[in-house]
């Protein structure tokens, strides 16, 4: 009966190591295939205001969020706020973007979104 008993609690430990094993190894490549931070210094492309002004559609979408130029383009319809988005296509968002409507995500994802800096 001993020997049930351990084969038992063996066969337990290793499905608790085994469990373990797979809950960190899904862990480690979401870390892994999680998007890098975009490098604002690295993309040294600038963009005027009349530039950003003429991406001011559903169809090719662009805003301004602190002197940063985003290509939100692909996330218009994805916006939880509907239309609201393109209320400041091809303009400032500043306001917007930092109002009490959006979770704390939002910051998180937009630069995935980052195309340049505005010109001064």
């Amino acid at each position: 009966m001993a020997s049930v008993e351990i084969g038992i609690l063996v066969s337990l430990l290793l499905a608790a190591l085994l469990a373990a094993f797979l809950f960190m190894s899904k862990g480690s490549s979401r870390s892994a295939t999680a998007k890098a931070p975009v490098n604002h210094l690295s993309t040294q492309k600038a963009y005027g205001t009349s530039e950003v002004a003429q991406h001011n559609k559903r169809t090719d979408c662009w805003i301004i969020i602190k002197n940063k130029v985003y290509d939100v383009t692909s996330y218009v319809d994805e916006h939880p706020g509907g239309d609201a988005i393109l209320a400041h296509a091809g303009d400032d968002s500043t306001e917007g973007f930092y109002g009490p409507q959006h979770a704390s995500r939002v910051f998180d994802m937009v630069d995935e979104f980052y195309v340049g800096e505005l010109k001064h």
